[in-house]
């Protein structure tokens, strides 16, 4: 085991740890007379700046201009770390929700807290459930002024590599009638490795990606915006750090 290994066991992974836990309770305390959600988001943007700190990932952002932080959109990163989550909650300011798999809301603790702040879970084992949980979502974005985060991989890369898109994100957007912004991590898997409990300082570049509007779209046409946001990670992610 080398030092910077037993670095992150003895010091890094601890704080992340207690980070987690001493924030975890706040925005469960704030849940009691937060009901938009906002404060909530407050609080894991606080979180997740933390994590960041702990784990020594310096974050360059490139093209944050072209999000209007009282927007709404359908934002759509690669997956491919841990990390990315404290990455996005960090430095894309704009008032979103999760969308996510139902396994992850029957985990005790996170489960209960990611339904309180307003996050959305799909039943990806049962499509047709799962399109009526789209169009619903869809609708409260339009309602309520909402941008929300989905993983069109539906889970993280084990290589690193963009695998198939699923058409969820695309549909939502249609539905919803917002862009969709595609947005790509590159260098995190050289902070925290898929699996792995080695935290390695490191710099990450996060590039946001023109938004592509769904204006006039129909739901048919969810099969050609999800290629459209596939390709444009793909280029960004060639540009590297």
């Amino acid at each position: 085991m080398t030092s910077s290994h037993l670095f992150s066991l003895l010091v890094r992974i601890p704080f992340i740890g207690l980070s987690t836990i001493v924030m975890g309770t706040i925005s469960l305390v704030t849940a009691l007379w937060d009901d938009d959600g906002r404060q909530q988001l407050a609080v894991a943007r606080a979180w997740a700046r933390s994590l960041l700190w702990f784990a020594g990932a310096r974050v360059k952002v490139v093209g944050l201009e072209k999000l209007d932080p009282r927007g709404s959109y359908v934002v759509c990163p690669n997956h491919v770390s841990y990390m990315d989550t404290p990455i996005l909650l960090t430095h894309i300011r704009v008032n979103f929700r999760f969308l996510a798999k139902k396994e992850l809301f029957s985990i005790p603790f996170l489960g209960g807290h990611l339904k309180r702040a307003g996050n959305i879970s799909v039943p990806l084992d049962d499509p047709r459930a799962a399109l009526k949980v789209l169009t619903e979502a869809g609708h409260a974005m339009k309602k309520r002024g909402l941008s929300m985060l989905v993983f069109p991989e539906g889970g993280r890369s084990e290589t690193g590599e963009l695998q198939e898109f699923r058409d969820g994100a695309a549909y939502l957007a249609i539905k919803g009638g917002v862009p969709v912004v595609p947005v790509a991590i590159v260098g995190i898997r050289e902070v925290l490795p898929m699996h792995s409990n080695h935290i390695r300082p490191g710099s990450v570049t996060l590039r946001i990606g023109d938004p592509i509007p769904t204006d006039g779209m129909r739901p048919s046409d969810r099969t050609a915006l999800t290629q459209r946001i596939f390709d444009a990670i793909v280029e960004m992610q060639r540009q590297g750090r």
